[in-house]
């Protein structure tokens, strides 16, 4: 058996203030930065060692990886970031307030931009340039659907993360909402048509016990 700890990071400025978010940078409130320790203290309750931590290029998944790991007195571990593992980018939506948008444009098209698996948000009108990106010949999206954020998300579960599960390493990752229902979806096997229902909270980790062929044996909230 092997263990993997799913885990949003804490609330970001932009969740305090109800604004649609994605591939920009917000830091955690001084709420979220107590989340993040107070997961960390549930996941050490757990007496699980970890191999590796998996996080992203942003700093509000960054910031809660690495107090989980000061809390789970793991710092040591290897820590490894990519851009795949980003929040999925909310297009046009960025930056703008939840609830204006949704008396704006209705509550059937808002919950389709926001939680459907293939409904495309706005787009921007052009692409940004952040140089963590551009160095590394990434474009970053003018705008994403959940099923576009999993398709970039699975090649990293693929070459990174399951390899090392099956290897009996056990798992780490610290990410955002969008990308833990996306390896939600996949590790349970959830359709499409309901992934909408599938909510996942600021600092609370989801605790997989996994067999050798990587199926759920168990799953615990902490």
């Amino acid at each position: 058996m092997v263990f993997l700890t799913l885990m949003r990071h804490g609330e970001s400025l932009a969740n305090a203030n109800n604004v649609f978010t994605g591939w920009n940078d917000v830091p955690l409130t001084t709420a979220g930065i107590g989340q993040a320790h107070a997961a960390g203290q549930k996941i050490r309750a757990t007496g699980i060692r970890f191999s590796d931590v998996h996080t992203s290029f942003l700093i509000r998944a960054i910031d809660t990886a690495n107090i989980v790991l000061d809390e789970i007195e793991q710092a040591y571990i290897m820590e490894h970031k990519s851009w795949r593992l980003n929040e999925r980018h909310y297009g046009a939506l960025r930056g703008q307030n939840k609830q204006a948008v949704k008396q704006r444009v209705g509550v059937e098209r808002f919950n389709q931009w926001r939680r459907s698996f293939n409904t495309v948000p706005p787009l921007l009108s052009a692409h940004d340039h952040d140089e963590r990106y551009t160095s590394i010949g990434v474009t970053e999206p003018l705008g994403e659907s959940l099923r576009m954020a999993y398709d970039r998300i699975m090649p990293y579960w693929v070459d990174s993360i399951a390899p090392r599960l099956l290897d009996h390493h056990n798992q780490l990752v610290v990410a955002h909402g969008s990308t833990i229902r996306a390896l939600i979806k996949y590790l349970e096997r959830i359709d499409d048509d309901v992934i909408d229902q599938v909510e996942v909270p600021n600092g609370a980790p989801i605790q997989y016990q996994l067999d050798a062929q990587l199926r759920i044996v168990d799953k615990i909230t902490l």
